[in-house]
């Protein structure tokens, strides 16, 4: 199963395309770092104005340029459509993917039987591994505690969560509910609270812009070492706050975009620029900070 440090990718666009030279470029960057696994074409990586080619292939040059390598490919194959989550969760396991990441729906809002109606369907349908992801903030229903034990103990390769909720008593509560569960934190603000309490990974969005401090802060915590993850924790605690002034991916990417990891400063639409205040902060306090080249 993949588990460890894995930023959830932004996508790079330019002109209105992906910009696939910067792509392999913060890819091979993550590499770099020492990340066990990517996650492209994740809601970070802005998949909800994605076309689904442009979907795929994102997830193609993510395993391209980890081939050979010791980094892991977690796919970004979520929808709220139950037939396209399908699509690109096969399509991610055809293409090499070590496991998908499935975000639960979105404006649906389904009950609990529909979300697990809707993980099993996808699941069934795959023999990689598949990571659900909770973040009701943005999806307008959270998957209840009871709906992912049950998914765990019916459907084998049902793994892991990313757990974005932002309460850390669901995380507890499902590290102890099933020991072999993979509970991974979604929110760079709890992930060393997350990873302390015996979750198994983190899926960072600050991992982006700092993959050395995350891998460290990762390692340190499972060698036990807790005054060092502390304070890489206390080390991100201003940036990790910055990047989320405003709806993820747009600090994220402005952030990159000051310390030249990318060169334009581009999103779809109904994703804009950060306004005037929220760019002052970033550009504020990235000078409190080494840029990682």
């Amino acid at each position: 199963m993949v588990s460890g440090a894995m930023s959830a990718l932004i996508t790079p666009f330019k002109n209105g395309k992906i910009d696939t030279q910067t792509y392999e470029y913060l890819i091979k960057r993550q590499i770099s770092y020492g990340m066990n696994a990517c996650v492209p074409a994740g809601t970070t990586g802005e998949s909800a104005t994605l076309s689904h080619n442009e979907h795929k292939e994102c997830i193609e040059i993510a395993v391209n340029v980890c081939k050979n390598t010791n980094v892991k490919v977690v796919a970004g194959a979520g929808s709220n459509n139950t037939a396209e989550a399908i699509e690109l969760a096969q399509f991610a396991e055809k293409c090499g993917a070590d496991a998908i990441l499935s975000v639960v729906p979105y404006y649906n809002k389904p009950t609990q039987d529909g979300l697990y109606l809707h993980y099993k369907a996808i699941a069934e349908s795959l023999t990689i591994p598949v990571m659900l992801y909770n973040v009701p903030s943005r999806t307008g229903v959270s998957l209840e505690i009871e709906t992912v034990m049950k998914l765990f103990r019916e459907v084998k390769n049902i793994y892991a969560i990313k757990e974005a909720s932002g309460v850390m008593d669901r995380v507890c509560a499902m590290l102890h509910g099933e020991s072999e569960l993979q509970v991974f934190s979604g929110d760079d603000m709890l992930n060393f609270s997350v990873l302390a309490a015996g979750g198994h990974g983190v899926v960072s969005v600050t991992g982006n812009i700092f993959p050395k401090d995350i891998v460290k802060l990762y390692h340190h915590i499972m060698e036990k070492n807790f005054p060092k993850g502390l304070s890489i924790s206390n080390k991100l605690y201003a940036i990790n706050k910055v990047l989320f002034l405003e709806s993820n991916p747009i600090p994220i990417k402005a952030a990159m975009y000051v310390q030249g990891l990318i060169p334009e400063l581009e999103y779809r639409l109904p994703l804009c620029k950060p306004s005037k205040v929220c760019m002052e902060s970033i550009e504020t306090i990235l000078k409190e900070y080494e840029v990682q080249k």
